[in-house]
Formats: C-alpha cells, structure tokens, sequence
C-alpha cells in the first residue's frame, strides 16, 4: 500500500528554520514527481514546491522562492523540504504529494508548521 509520512513540524520564531521530511513507501519512487503543498486555516491548498521525476528539475512558489528549498534522497525514497526565513504566512498544514502522470496521485496526512512573531 503506497503511503505518505510526513514529519518535523512544529512551532518557530519568525525569522527561524525547519525542516520536513516525507518518507514515501512506493515502488519505483525515482519515477514520481514529488511535491510539497500546504493549506492555511480558511485558506484553499497552496503550491510550495516540486521535485520533477529522475531528470527532472525542482520548481518553487513565488512566495517562498529563495526561502525554501526542496530535496530528495531517491535512495532512502525520502524528499525534505528545508525552510529558512519564516514568516507567520508561512503557518500552515504542510502535505507531501507524489505524481505519476499529471495528477497527484498520493498525499500524507500533513504535519503542522507555526511561526509566531
């Protein structure tokens, strides 16, 4: 059964760091393009971050674009994501996501991330 794990949330300062990884358990993880999404209470789910399958290069939101940076480990089918510089817009549910094709096929259960100021 293919599943998603995501850890490392927490509370922070504005201004702090975290790091979240998730911790797939899927066959032929190097194919998928993973991804990082989050939602914000009220707020609709938003785009952070993708890592495109074996060949592939990583993309970023805008909002956290030279703030946030993706990476994966296709050996141990782990991907982080390493977020320095928050800010309180950064609060949020954070959500791993993988993809096949098109369409992300997969989610975890999210891990919570608040930066107080």
């Amino acid at each position: 059964q293919v599943q998603l794990v995501e850890s490392g949330g927490g509370l922070v300062q504005a201004g702090g760091s975290v790091r979240l990884s998730c911790a797939a358990s899927i066959g032929l993880f190097s194919t998928y393009t993973m991804a990082w999404f989050r939602r914000a209470p009220g707020k609709e789910r938003e785009f952070v971050a993708k890592s495109m399958r074996s060949g592939g290069n990583t993309y970023y939101a805008d909002s956290v674009k030279g703030r946030f940076t993706m990476s994966r480990d296709n050996n141990k089918n782990t991907v982080y994501l390493q977020m320095n510089s928050l800010k309180p817009e950064d609060t949020a549910v954070y959500y791993c996501a993988a993809a096949r094709r098109l369409a992300y096929d997969y989610w975890g259960q999210g891990t919570q991330v608040t930066v107080s100021s």
